[in-house]
C-alpha cells in the first residue's frame, strides 16, 4: 500500500513496465494487411515474440516523437491562452456572462429549472453535436483554459469544467452519429452503406445525452451546496487563487490604438481569404452544404469588431475568441484541419489578444513562454503515454491479443456475441485509443465475424462505436485525456475516482443500447 497516491508520471511508468512484462507473456502475432492498413481475416500467424527491456526507457523518447503534433499542440495553446488571460479579457467576459445571468434568475421559468442548469446544459450539447458530427477530441484541450476558470466562477469544480468540453464531447463521440473517424471508417471496412442506420445512432445519442448531462449535473449541483465534496477541492486551489487575485470592478477598460490597428489588418486578411474562398463546402456525415461562409464571417467581424472596440479592447478580444471558435469548426468541417493549424489559429488568437492590448513583442514573447512553461506538465505526460503504445506495438502483441479474444467468441449466441464484441473493443481501447486505427485493426475481422453468428454488421459498428468512446475518457493510453487533465491541473488517480462511478453507468447503458439491434427490426440494421 502506498502512504499517498503515485504521481501521474509514476502511474504511466509502471503501466509501461506492465506492458513490458506481457511482451515475455504473450507470443508475438501479426496479421496480413491489405492496401488500406485492414487486417485480412484468417491471416494471423505467429512470429517471433519481441520481449522488451531497456526498451522501456527508448519509449519514452519515441513516445515523444509519436505524439509530437499533439505535444506542440498543447505549448501553442498553453503559451497563447496565456498571453490572452494577461489581457484579463476572459475574467471581464466571465464576469459579464454571470452578471446576465443574474438578471434572468428572478424569471420563474428560469427559476425553476436553474440558470446555471440551462447553461451548463447548452455548453454540453454544443459539444457534444461537435464530437457526433466531426469527431472533436484533440480540440477540446484548448477550451479547457476557458471553461475550467469559467466553471469556478459559478461556484463549481475544474471537473465541471472539464465535463462541459471534453466529456460532453466524450459522449458525442460515443454516439457517433456523423463522426467520419469512427462510424465512416467502421462502416466503409464492414462494406455497409456510409452513416446508414442514422436513425437507431440518433436515438442512442440523445440517450447517451440525456443520462450523462443529468449525471453531470447532479454533481455539479452538489459541488455549488458544498465546495469541499469535490475530490479535487484542494487541487482547485490553483484556480480559486488565480480569480481572488483580479479585481474586475478596477480593470481598466481601454482601447489602445493597436486594437485598431490589429482590426483593420484582420478585416483585410479576411476580404483577401474572401476573394480566395468565395464559397466554403461544411461536410456533415455522407451529405455536404456549399455556402459563402468566409465573406459572410467577414462581414460580420466588421460589424462586431467595431462595436466591441468601441466598449474596449477587452471586449474586442473576446469578439476574436468567438470568431477564432467559428473558424475552428469551418476548418474541420470545410477544410479537414487538424491539430497543426488549429494551433497556428490560437497562436494567431494570442499574438492579436496581446497586440491588442498595446503590449511590446518582447512582452508577448515572454508571456507566451510563461504560458508554455506552466502547461509543460500537461504535455509531457502526453509523450510519457506514447511509450505505452510504442511498448505494445514494438513487442509485437496487440495482434496476438486481438486473434485470441476473437477466436473465444466464436460459438455464442447472438445477445451474447454482441456483447463480447462490445467488452472486447472496450478492452482493446485501452491499448489502441485512436478510433480510426483500431477500426482498420478490427472491423475486417469483427464483420466477417458477425456473418458467421448471424449478427448484423450494423450491430458490429455499434459495439465498435460503443465500445471506442467511453473509455477514451479514462484510459492512461489516451494522449487528448491527459492532456485535459494536465491543463485542469486534475491529478489522473483523483479524476479515475470520479470518472468510475460515471463510466460504470455509461458502459451498461451501451450494452443496453446494443440489445435492440440484435433482438428488434431496425432500419439500417
Amino acid at each position: 500500500m502506498f502512504k499517498k497516491i503515485p504521481h501521474t508520471y509514476v502511474i504511466v511508468f509502471f503501466v509501461i513496465v506492465f506492458c513490458a512484462i506481457l511482451t515475455w507473456l504473450i507470443p508475438g502475432g501479426a496479421y496480413l494487411r491489405d492496401a488500406d492498413g485492414g487486417v485480412i481475416p484468417g491471416s494471423f500467424h505467429n512470429i517471433d515474440s519481441v520481449p522488451q527491456t531497456w526498451q522501456i526507457l527508448s519509449s519514452f523518447f519515441q513516445g515523444f516523437v509519436n505524439q509530437a503534433e499533439i505535444i506542440i499542440f498543447i505549448l501553442m495553446i498553453g503559451g497563447a491562452f496565456w498571453i490572452m488571460n494577461a489581457t484579463k479579457s476572459i475574467d471581464i467576459g466571465i464576469y459579464a456572462f454571470l452578471n446576465a445571468a443574474k438578471k434572468v434568475e428572478n424569471i420563474s421559468f428560469f427559476k425553476a429549472i436553474g440558470v446555471n442548469n440551462i447553461i451548463l446544459t447548452l455548453i454540453m450539447l454544443l459539444f457534444s453535436v461537435f464530437g457526433a458530427v466531426f469527431g472533436m477530441s484533440e480540440e477540446t484541450i484548448a477550451f479547457v483554459i476557458i471553461f475550467v476558470p469559467l466553471a469556478i466562477s459559478m461556484g463549481y469544480d475544474s471537473i465541471v469544467g472539464v465535463c462541459l468540453c471534453f466529456v460532453a464531447a466524450g459522449l458525442g463521440f460515443a454516439g457517433a452519429i456523423l463522426n467520419p473517424f469512427t462510424i465512416g471508417i467502421a462502416q466503409g471496412l464492414a462494406k455497409l452503406p456510409l452513416f446508414s442506420g442514422i436513425e437507431y445512432r440518433m436515438f442512442c445519442w440523445l440517450v447517451l445525452n440525456f443520462v450523462g448531462i443529468a449525471y453531470i449535473l447532479r454533481y455539479a449541483n452538489k459541488v455549488k451546496k458544498n465546495p469541499k465534496t469535490s475530490v479535487v477541492y484542494e487541487d482547485d486551489a490553483y484556480w480559486r487563487e488565480k480569480g481572488e487575485g483580479d479585481d474586475i470592478d478596477k480593470i481598466e477598460l481601454k482601447t489602445p490604438i493597436g486594437a485598431w490597428i490589429s482590426y483593420v489588418f484582420l478585416f483585410v486578411v479576411l476580404a483577401i481569404y474572401s476573394y480566395y474562398f468565395q464559397e466554403t463546402t461544411l461536410n456533415v456525415g455522407s451529405s455536404s452544404m456549399t455556402l459563402p461562409i468566409i465573406p459572410i464571417l467577414a462581414f460580420v467581424f466588421l460589424i462586431s469588431g467595431f462595436f466591441s472596440l468601441r466598449k474596449s479592447a477587452h471586449f474586442f478580444i473576446i469578439n476574436l475568441l468567438l470568431f477564432t471558435i467559428l473558424f475552428l469548426i469551418i476548418g474541420v468541417m470545410g477544410y479537414g484541419w487538424y491539430v497543426k493549424k488549429i494551433a497556428i489559429l490560437f497562436l494567431t488568437l494570442g499574438i492579436f489578444s496581446g497586440l491588442s492590448m498595446g503590449y511590446s513583442a518582447d512582452k508577448i514573447t515572454k508571456l507566451f513562454l510563461e504560458g508554455a512553461k506552466d502547461i509543460m506538465s500537461a504535455s509531457i505526460i502526453v509523450g510519457l503515454a506514447g511509450g505505452i503504445i510504442v511498448i505494445l506495438q514494438d513487442g509485437k502483441i496487440i495482434d496476438t491479443v486481438l486473434n485470441n479474444i476473437a477466436v473465444s467468441m466464436e460459438g455464442f449466441g447472438k445477445v451474447a456475441s454482441v456483447s463480447m464484441m462490445y467488452l472486447f473493443q472496450t478492452l482493446i481501447n485501452i491499448l489502441i485509443p485512436s478510433g480510426s486505427a483500431k477500426a482498420a485493426l478490427t472491423m475486417p475481422i469483427m464483420s466477417q465475424l458477425s456473418d458467421l453468428i448471424e449478427v448484423s454488421r450494423q450491430s458490429t459498428v455499434m459495439a465498435f462505436q460503443f465500445g471506442d468512446g467511453f473509455t477514451n475518457m479514462l484510459t492512461p493510453t489516451s494522449g487528448v485525456l491527459l492532456g485535459v487533465l494536465g491543463v485542469a491541473k486534475i491529478p489522473y488517480q483523483k479524476w479515475v475516482k470520479w470518472m468510475m462511478p460515471f463510466m460504470v453507468i455509461l458502459v451498461l447503458l451501451g450494452l443496453l443500447l446494443l440489445f435492440p439491434t440484435v433482438l428488434m427490426e431496425l432500419n439500417g440494421f
